[in-house]
């Protein structure tokens, strides 16, 4: 009794002790245990979405539609376990309908999560997109309808014939599942009138009828090469659905048609099939079957054919491969949550805080798929979502961050101002926090632009030792937010109260880029674009353009107002270079002119040459400038090619490049960053040159913006894998080159690859740099990722390093394992892998043997690759009974052999009997297994044994020998007694010939004989029970007829008695 009581006080402690580090260790202040999922529902039908959640209460349940709140009533309210009820759904157009997407946001005093995003659909079916029409063909040939509709759920498609139903699949007619009709070897009873049917649970719709022409085939029927008439048509289809790719040919002969993959490698034979006369379709289809798929049609006994190709894309829903983790974080400190996925198409990654959407401004910043928050105060404490989603749908996964706050933390400044000093500079000052100012060791000054979003926040730190500021990078005519944070050696101090401060506006920076082309001889159209904010540092007012010709030095000048882009110069000379230069103003005053743009005015002349091509420049990087250009509307000259002329400014002009007429993109490489290049295009043909278009464009530069966030430690590197068994694998990294006497600590994660649920992701901690990683799975691959810890900053995680667990021994032996005698001295032996997962098998080992060799423990052994099921055994011994056993292995052992499968290798293959016949006998295999392992003195038992019954086998050989001389030696003596006995003697004679002969039949594995037949379809007049083939036995049955009763039964009991002695061939007396 006292060990019971022992056993229950430590299951008590285990209790108390575990149960609350659980709660710390495990995230579960908030989750659900039910979300809503997709459902299609009738007009007026009840749907109840779920949503169950599951945390500390109280939990506040909401539901969004289309991202907007549901507005409950009579008809659409809440349950009391938080589903959502719709008494009747509507099919209204606009708000008014209840289709759309659906989530549930569950809320607690941690925060709010949102579920998944489920679609509810109302069952409909629209109006055809694709109706059958009406053909034409020649008997002998193909016929095809299509049908296509748009239906939730989708249609089951079927055809009728004269307003008959037809089947789905015949020797002739096929219809495939996209609604499809297929007919070959067109006969003049097909024709008729053609419609489709398309059902769902909405409704039901017929097509209109299409009428099938037949017309007789020439007379001999002429030979052709074969043609795919209907080829395969690229698709996307979502994971696990199904992919159908149509084929049809025509030719005569009749070409065969085959399929095969592109990129060479074999077609899934579990998953695909040939539905009619070449259609190929894939059940359950995964990634691994995505690729460009051939269908090639060949003439019998001939090189002729022709291929047509497509390709399938699988479509994959958002899986994660890398979560979110929660962290712990202290006031103004910095938390970085990290959020992979992976899917077809690419998942776009959303973030949410307390189920409202994040966008990146300020402290939140999104770099891809990492959401990072600087300089944490009190209100960022949440819960953090995770979004991934595509087309196929979504998935969430959520973390929360926790806010560690000092409590002897100073307030925050106070009274702070911004005064403008200039278009770049404003002054901040602020007054010391109220309490525990003499603790202040530092403050950080943050500034961000106002308007707009993405914008990045700046930080500046200074001393204690004063309390004004200036901030002397802003760009002009900017509206700027400005707070303090004071910080003490335990932590920082609440944000101050936000200022709002403008600059002054200034000149413009620089020139905008000018557009030239020509209309006329006698003409120039000038347009640019506005300076983009950067540039202008203010509203831009006028602009001033001068040109002048190269040979003259006066120069013309127009103002234009601030608003214009674009101008005409007119009344200018033909065959002319002008300069042209242009200046922008605010009201502070004019900006840098741009320098000289050169640009000839066309000739003056009758000749239809092209006009100028409208050219459009975009910079792509700092080095690289993509040119895209069109002729005008008004261009009806001929073009023959385009010549692109580039230079720096100030530069001389290089020679042309030649481009084709078909040619509309050029991407210009090699350029300099931040310069400014000149672009020329014109068009020629066999008169002359055409219009030309001149452009500028500057490069960009290729410095990034400075971060001026405090970086992370770098992550450990030089990560080492090694595998010490089927479930454990060695780690080893090393220590990222900074110095610091902080300890460091580490944390290993570890997943297989793919891995859907968050909740099954290993997390490791060790102080150490190495880890030994137990308990995975055999022969499965990994993914294992490290990040250090030191003075609450986290590193990055390592790069990704994958890694395969050794396999297991094989356990179990090859299952369904089959033998077949394929021809008279040779037999097919086949099997399936082991029924055990993550198990690779490097080879497999086959033993046969002889009856005769198998009792002395004699087996032959033959040996095939893992990836083969299959083996030959040849030169087989007529008359032997044979037995067969297989086993699996790999580099860590072998397994179990199979159960022993019998075969019989018959004598005589005269007889017409099938040998293709294979025994697994069980009983038999008990004790056949254990003969390979045979002691001393089993097997002289066993000689023993064997010598008794030969010397039983010459004593009866010898009687029988002996009463056959007795027998001669009578029928010879009633011979000479009279002939009218000598019937009964032959009769006598003759029924001792047969009983002879059944006595020396052997019971084997009959093979067909030339009276039976198997036709292509697979129909037989040959009759099979439990031992083989049975023969026909006419002829025997008109013989027998003449004999005695007695006779008879003396045949039916031998015919009784001969399976029953089959068994007993393995235990011969």
């Amino acid at each position: 009794m006292a060990p019971v009581k022992g056993k229950l006080y430590q299951r008590l402690l285990f209790l108390v002790v575990f149960l609350p580090i659980s709660g710390v260790l495990c995230f579960s202040e908030l989750f659900f245990i039910k979300e809503p999922h997709d459902v299609t529902a009738m007009r007026k039908e009840a749907v109840i979405l779920d949503c169950q959640a599951h945390g500390e209460s109280p939990i506040d349940v909401r539901w969004l539609k289309n991202g907007v709140k549901v507005l409950e009533n009579d008809r659409v309210y809440r349950l009391s376990n938080g589903s959502l009820f719709i008494s009747e759904v509507e099919s209204r157009r606009g708000d008014k309908s209840d289709e759309g997407l659906y989530q549930c946001l569950a809320q607690n005093k941690y925060g709010a999560i949102l579920s998944q995003k489920a679609r509810l659909t109302i069952a409909s079916i629209s109006a055809f997109t694709i109706q059958p029409t009406s053909i034409a063909v020649t008997e002998g040939s193909v016929a095809r309808f299509a049908c296509k509709i748009s239906a939730h759920p989708p249609c089951i498609i079927t055809w009728e014939f004269n307003r008959v139903s037809l089947p789905l699949a015949t020797e002739r007619i096929t219809v495939l599942p996209s609604g499809v009709l297929q007919i070959h070897g067109v006969q003049r009873k097909d024709a008729g009138n053609y419609r489709c049917i398309t059902t769902n649970i909405a409704s039901r719709r017929r097509s209109i009828e299409a009428s099938l022409t037949v017309t007789p085939a020439p007379r001999p029927p002429l030979p052709q090469r074969p043609r795919i008439i209907v080829g395969p048509q690229n698709i996307s289809v979502s994971l696990h659905q199904n992919a159908i790719l149509e084929c049809m040919a025509t030719g005569n002969p009749r070409p065969i048609l085959s399929w095969s993959r592109a990129d060479s490698k074999s077609i899934d034979v579990y998953s695909t099939k040939v539905l009619g006369n070449g259609n190929l379709i894939i059940t359950d289809i995964k990634p691994q079957h995505g690729g460009v798929y051939m269908c090639r049609a060949t003439t019998p006994g001939t090189r002729n054919f022709t291929v047509s190709s497509a390709n399938i894309t699988v479509l994959a829903p958002p899986s994660l491969v890398e979560w979110p983790e929660s962290l712990t974080r202290p006031r103004a400190g910095t938390a970085r949550f990290v959020c992979q996925a992976e899917g077809v198409p690419t998942p776009q990654i959303t973030w949410f805080k307390n189920g409202e959407k994040v966008h990146s401004n300020g402290r939140f910043k999104m770099y891809n798929s990492k959401l990072v928050i600087n300089q944490i105060i009190p209100e960022d404490d949440a819960i953090y979502q995770c979004q991934a989603e595509n087309e196929q749908g979504s998935v969430l996964s959520m973390a929360r961050l926790i806010v560690v706050m000092s409590e002897d933390r100073p307030s925050a400044p106070r009274n702070i101002r911004a005064d403008t000093v200039s278009s770049s500079a404003i002054l901040l000052a602020w007054d010391r926090p109220q309490f525990n100012a003499d603790k202040v060791i530092a403050y950080s000054v943050h500034y961000m632009k106002a308007e707009g979003l993405n914008n990045e926040e700046y930080q500046v730190v200074i001393g204690n030792d004063t309390t004004r500021y200036i901030i002397d990078d802003l760009e002009p005519a900017r509206n700027y937010t400005f707070y303090v944070v004071a910080y003490m050696p335990m932590g920082a101090s609440r944000m101050s109260d936000n200022v709002f401060q403008h600059t002054l506006e200034d000149v413009p920076l620089r020139a905008p880029e000018l557009s030239l082309t020509s209309r006329s001889p006698m003409d120039i159209q000038v347009s640019w674009q506005p300076l983009p904010d950067k540039l202008s540092r203010g509203r831009v007012s006028a602009y001033r353009l001068s040109y002048r010709t190269s040979a003259e030095s006066t120069v013309s000048q127009l103002e234009l107002p601030g608003e214009k882009t674009q101008h005409l110069l007119e009344n200018l000379q033909p065959d002319t270079i002008y300069l042209l230069r242009i200046v922008a103003a605010t009201s502070i005053g004019w900006g840098e002119q741009s320098a000289w743009t050169s640009h000839r005015t066309p000739k003056l002349s009758s000749a239809r040459v092209p006009m100028a091509p409208e050219l459009h420049l975009e910079p792509l990087n700092c080095t690289t400038i993509l040119a895209r250009w069109q002729l005008s509307p008004r261009n009806s000259a001929s073009v023959q090619g385009y010549r692109l002329f580039y230079h720096e400014e100030s530069q001389s002009e290089r020679a042309p490049l030649q481009l084709r007429a078909l040619d509309n993109t050029y991407t210009i490489g090699g350029l300099d960053p931040r310069k400014k290049y000149h672009v020329k295009l014109l068009a020629y043909n066999f008169v002359g040159e055409g219009y030309q278009a001149d452009q500028t464009v500057s490069t960009t530069g290729c410095v990034s913006v400075r971060d001026r966030l405090v970086p992370p430690p770098p992550p450990p590197h030089n990560v080492y894998i090694k595998s010490n068994s089927s479930s454990s694998v060695f780690l080893r990294w090393s220590r990222p080159a900074f110095t610091s006497s902080q300890t460091i600590n580490y944390t290993v994660r570890c997943n297989p690859v793919g891995l859907q649920n968050a909740s099954l992701v290993l997390y490791l901690q060790t102080n150490e740099q190495n880890l030994l990683v137990r308990n995975l799975e055999p022969n499965t691959k990994y993914e294992f990722a490290i990040r250090l810890h030191i003075d609450q900053l986290s590193s990055p995680w390592s790069p990704v390093v994958y890694h395969s667990t050794l396999p297991d021994a094989p356990t179990l032996p090859p299952s369904n394992v089959k033998v077949t005698l394929i021809e008279e001295d040779t037999a097919l032996v086949s099997w399936k892998n082991p029924d055990e997962p993550n198990v690779a098998v490097t080879h497999y080992t086959i033993l046969y043997a002889s009856r005769n060799a198998w009792l002395a423990g004699e087996w032959q052994v033959l040996q095939r690759e893992g990836t083969i099921t299959m083996a030959l055994l040849e030169k087989l011994k007529p008359g032997q009974i044979y037995f067969v056993k297989v086993s699996a292995s790999n580099n860590m052992g072998d397994g179990p052999f199979s159960l022993t499968v019998e075969l019989k290798v018959l004598a005589d293959l005269s007889s017409g009997h099938d040998p293709r016949l294979s025994r697994g006998n069980t009983h038999s295999t008990a004790f056949s297994d254990g003969f390979y392992h045979l002691d001393q003195k089993s097997m002289t038992g066993i000689t023993v044994g064997v010598c008794i019954a030969l010397i039983c086998i010459i004593i009866c050989a010898f009687i029988i020998v002996c009463r056959g001389k007795n027998r001669k030696f009578s029928a010879f003596k009633a011979y000479r007694e009279g002939a009218g006995t000598s019937g009964t003697s032959a009769a006598a004679a003759g029924q001792l010939g047969s009983e002879g002969q059944t006595e020396s039949a052997d019971v084997s594995v009959p093979m067909l004989s030339p009276n039976h037949f198997i036709d292509a379809k697979g129909g037989t007049n040959l009759i099979i029970n439990s031992l083989g083939p049975v023969q026909p036995s006419t002829e025997k049955k008109e013989k027998w007829f003449s004999f005695s009763s007695n006779a008879k039964k003396d045949s039916k009991a031998l015919q009784i008695v001969r399976p029953r002695l089959l068994p007993a061939r393995l235990h011969p007396c």
